[in-house]
């Protein structure tokens, strides 16, 4: 075996030990692991495109999933298997050898990666110490965020997001806004919310509100008070994991508490927000 085979395999053989004992820590840590599968990305988020964006150096650290490779590597492109060794060792020769390979065809959505063709080159680059690697980018547009951080367990609670802002428009009617709720069919409560809103306004107003015009004005005149309020206090610092909506979501079930009680029926929205802030403050938990 020449001087670059030997090194080559030694490299995989550290990889596959490394990629077990970094999913040992997670494992005892509960901290996730894995790649996230292109397939579900798109079914879940309702991708658009790819468009082709031509060849460019990427971070490596962005490419945090694969479109058919997701089970063969971790979430760093450690290997998890080692049937597919002689073809890492190639690449790794490849590298030592200083043979120029193509660029790496990957999909990008949102601020990350997923690689469509070159997952070995990939993990070689990586376990290479490599901050970049060339490759092809297709871009995919997608209606929420994705992050280096987005773990696999994350995709159902951004697909309800993505239906959410599908079935309001809510993004197209007030750009740049930050609706999103982690709790449990939080975003189904929000557009309840809205229709219920609609209805009211409809009444109020004698005639036929539009879900344009209902979404618009619920965001301004009763979403936005209460994130005024929630963001005022800071009680989001006590948690971490939570957003504004939840907390949105929280004071409207406190609202509906306080009404129920004759002494208190005619408390307003951020009158009562601001005493469910209040209560949070003193040590109750919703």
């Amino acid at each position: 075996m020449t001087d670059s085979g030997s090194k080559a395999a030694s490299d995989f053989d550290s990889a596959l030990l490394r990629g077990l004992f970094e999913r040992l820590v997670a494992a005892l840590s509960g901290q996730p692991h894995r790649l996230l599968p292109y397939d579900e990305v798109r079914e879940r988020l309702h991708l658009g495109g790819p468009v082709y964006r031509g060849v460019e150096a990427v971070p490596l650290a962005r490419i945090i999933g694969s479109v058919d490779r997701y089970r063969d590597f971790d979430r760093h492109f450690l290997p998890t298997q080692s049937r597919t060794a002689d073809r890492w060792r190639r690449v790794s020769r490849a590298w030592y050898d200083d043979v120029s390979l193509p660029p790496v065809l990957l999909y990008k959505v949102g601020e990350v990666y997923f690689v469509v063709d070159g997952n070995h080159r990939v993990s070689v680059a990586r376990a290479q110490g490599q901050a970049y690697i060339d490759a092809e980018v297709r871009e995919c547009t997608a209606r929420v965020p994705v992050t280096a951080d987005t773990q696999p367990e994350d995709l159902e609670r951004l697909g309800e997001r993505v239906e959410f802002l599908e079935r309001t428009q809510l993004d197209r009617v007030r750009p740049g806004n930050h609706v999103e709720t982690t709790l449990l069919g939080g975003h189904d409560r929000l557009i309840e919310h809205i229709a219920v809103h609609r209805y009211f306004m409809g009444i109020d107003q004698g005639r036929e509100v539009s879900e344009e015009e209902a979404v618009g004005h619920w965001y301004d005149q009763v979403y936005l008070p209460v994130a005024e309020v929630v963001e005022k206090s800071g009680i989001l610092l006590d948690f971490p994991t939570r957003k504004v909506s939840d907390v949105y979501l929280w004071v409207m079930d406190h609202l509906h508490y306080l009404r129920s009680d004759e002494a208190t029926a005619h408390v307003g929205l951020t009158d009562a927000a601001d005493d469910f802030v209040e209560r949070l403050e003193e040590g109750d938990r919703p």
